[in-house]
This record gives C-alpha cells, sequence and structure tokens, in this order.
C-alpha cells in the first residue's frame, strides 16, 4: 500500500494521486540508464581533451538528482501554474539567446553558450519547452486556427535566433514540434503540404548558404564520404551484438569525440548489446504513446496542445539522436533525452517533462487551475 492516504489534502498527497506515476518510473529508469552510460562512456571522453577520468561523471552525478528535483516540482504545478511559469521564461530566454550573439562563446563555429563560473549555458534549450507551453496557449485560447498569427510570432522570432547562432538542428525541432501542435488543432490537409513543401524549401537553402550544412548532407547521400563520427557508430554498433562485449570493454569511447553525450547510444550497443538499446527505445516508445493517450483524453484544448508540443519535442529529439546514430539521419549534435551527458538539455528536457506531467495529471484544467 501507499505510504501516502488516497484522500490526503496536501500537496504532495494531491500530487501522488494524480500523478501519471507509470511515466515518471520510466524517466526515472532512463535517468539510472544514463549514469550507467555516464561511467561507461565519459572517463575516456575526460582524459582525453585534459581533465580527470571522473569529470563528467562527477558532473552527471550532480546534474542528474537537480534534473529529478526540477521535475517533480514542475509536475505538482497545476496546468495555470504551467502557464505563469513559461510565459516570463521564454522571455528570458529570448532575450539571453539574442545575448549569445553578442557575448556567447563560440564552440566548433557557433555561439549558442553563455558561460557562468565555468558552467556552458544553452538559453535555447529552456526556450524550446516554454515555446511550446506559450504557443499551445495562444494556439488554444481562439477557436480552430485563428490563434496561428500570435503562435507563429514566437516561434519565428526564436528560430530567427537560432539561424544566426547557427543552430539549424534546434530550429528544426523546434518547427516539427510546431507542426505537430498545428496539426492536433485541426491545420487542414492542403496547408501541411505546404508546410513540408517550406520545410523542404528551407533546408535547400541552409544548404546552399551553410558549408557544415552541405557537408553533412553530402556525406549522408554518399557512403562512400560517410562521416568518422557515424563509421565510429555504425561498428560500435555491429560489434555490441545482442549482449555488448562487457561494461567498459568498448572501444569506440577512445576514440570517438561524443561518445558520452552525441553518440551514447553507439556506445550502448558496443558494451550492453542491442537489447539494451532496445529497452531504452521502448522506454521512448512506451512514454510517448502512453502520453498521447493520455493527452487525447484532456478535457481542455490547452491542456492538450502544450502537452503535444512538450511530447513530440521529447520524442523528436530521442528519435533525431538515434536516427543519427544508425545512420538514418544526417549527422546532428543533439542529446539522448536522460541518457546523454548533457547540462543544459539535462536540465531543460526534466523541466519540459515535468510540465508535460503536470498537464497530464488527472483532470487537469486551465480554467480550474
Amino acid at each position: 500500500m501507499s505510504a501516502i492516504p488516497r484522500g490526503d489534502p496536501s500537496l504532495l498527497g494531491r500530487w501522488w494521486w494524480t500523478v501519471d506515476r507509470t511515466l515518471l518510473a520510466c524517466i526515472a529508469v532512463l535517468a539510472v540508464f544514463g549514469v550507467v552510460m555516464a561511467f561507461a562512456a565519459s572517463p575516456p571522453v575526460a582524459s582525453r581533451v585534459g581533465f580527470s577520468e571522473l569529470h563528467f561523471v562527477e558532473k552527471h552525478l550532480l546534474f542528474v538528482p537537480l534534473g529529478l528535483a526540477l521535475l517533480i516540482v514542475a509536475s505538482m504545478a497545476s496546468p495555470r501554474g504551467v502557464l505563469l511559469l513559461c510565459a516570463p521564461l521564454l522571455v528570458a530566454t529570448l532575450l539571453l539567446v539574442a545575448c549569445t550573439l553578442l557575448v556567447g562563446a563560440e564552440i566548433k563555429g557557433a555561439r549558442r553558450w553563455l558561460v557562468f563560473g565555468g558552467f556552458n549555458l544553452q538559453p535555447a534549450e529552456f526556450a524550446k519547452p516554454a515555446l511550446a507551453v506559450v504557443c499551445g496557449f495562444l494556439l488554444a485560447r481562439r477557436e480552430g486556427l485563428a490563434g496561428l498569427p500570435a503562435a507563429a510570432l514566437p516561434v519565428a522570432l526564436l528560430v530567427g535566433l537560432l539561424v544566426l547562432q547557427p543552430d539549424l538542428g534546434t530550429s528544426a525541432l523546434v518547427l516539427a514540434a510546431f507542426g505537430v501542435q498545428l496539426f492536433v488543432a485541426g491545420l487542414p490537409w492542403p496547408w501541411i503540404v505546404l508546410a513540408a513543401g517550406g520545410g523542404l524549401a528551407g533546408l535547400a537553402g541552409a544548404y546552399a548558404v551553410f558549408d557544415h550544412v552541405r557537408a553533412r548532407i553530402d556525406a549522408f547521400l554518399d557512403p562512400a564520404a560517410e562521416p568518422f563520427q557515424v563509421e565510429a557508430a555504425l561498428r560500435a554498433i555491429s560489434t555490441g551484438g545482442l549482449f555488448g562485449r562487457g561494461p567498459g570493454a568498448g572501444e569506440v569511447k577512445y576514440y570517438l569525440p561524443e561518445a558520452h553525450s552525441d553518440f551514447v547510444f553507439a556506445t550502448m550497443a558496443e558494451e550492453f548489446g542491442i537489447l539494451a538499446c532496445l529497452a531504452v527505445l521502448g522506454l521512448f516508445a512506451f512514454v510517448v504513446l502512453r502520453a498521447l493517450s493520455r493527452l487525447l483524453e484532456a478535457h481542455d484544448r490547452t491542456v492538450l496542445l502544450a502537452g503535444t508540443g512538450l511530447l513530440a519535442q521529447l520524442g523528436l529529439q530521442a528519435f533525431v539522436n538515434m536516427g543519427v546514430n544508425l545512420a538514418i539521419l544526417p549527422t546532428k549534435g543533439m542529446t539522448l533525452p536522460f541518457v546523454s551527458y548533457g547540462g543544459s538539455s539535462l536540465l531543460a528536457l526534466s523541466l519540459g517533462t515535468g510540465m508535460l506531467l503536470a498537464l497530464l495529471r488527472r483532470d487537469a484544467r486551465l480554467e480550474s487551475a
């Protein structure tokens, strides 16, 4: 039996009996996978860049409890509380994203980070969940798609700033999640086809303007020119077999630069096998499908649309990361939610997932919050 009585009127009691504890448990399991992979993959990476072997492990062990605490606190909020948090958060993060263009640290040719006492903050990561909630509210407050112009404005502003950094992967993720929200809001099929055409036109424009985009797409289309990271990831996956080489026995982490973050899925396959990867894939699929089924039962349009945006961001990011590792998508630096190392990403994903859990709580309604 639960230690918290069903009739407990406290905030904790009401949260415990209304939150989706199954989804909460799945997120916790993914976080455990992340801790295991931090120990397995990050020591060689840390040594290679001049840190102590446990540098990334220690930082990850700091971020995981912070992230889970942030997730739980966010999941305790009412739908109105989620909205009241996200409106100022979106304004603040948009300003911080703009600041990266002026004073941001340049890493690998992009200005996406602000440095605060040794911690690299990527404000766009926190802008994404705030944008999903605000857009959901703006779309839902008017009938049909009458709220589209108001919702499209902050999307266009964030995407414009991201392109200037440049961060085209995050831009594409934001636009794709917004597209899912529009689809759920009732966007007609002709407009969906038109939007898809606009996305392809944008991709063609990025191919023509940005050298790194052109190089990645050319390498993706030409197997003979396969990037080193992808080739190494595929080799690691193929040599891991069903059960892997064993914890610590992998080799790819000794020469793959992002073995603990962008390519953690390949490192997992090599050391723990395809079965472990299928377990992680199954967890993500279960989270997406269960959350989607709960959202479709929502009695509030804001809850439905805001939750859809948050869920789309989570599911699409996981899909992109695993797709890159399996060479079915062009390379893009994007973490695997809750499994990869990454401070800003982990904390922002925890916040977004916590808000999603808040919107999924039993009988969640904006007007009754």
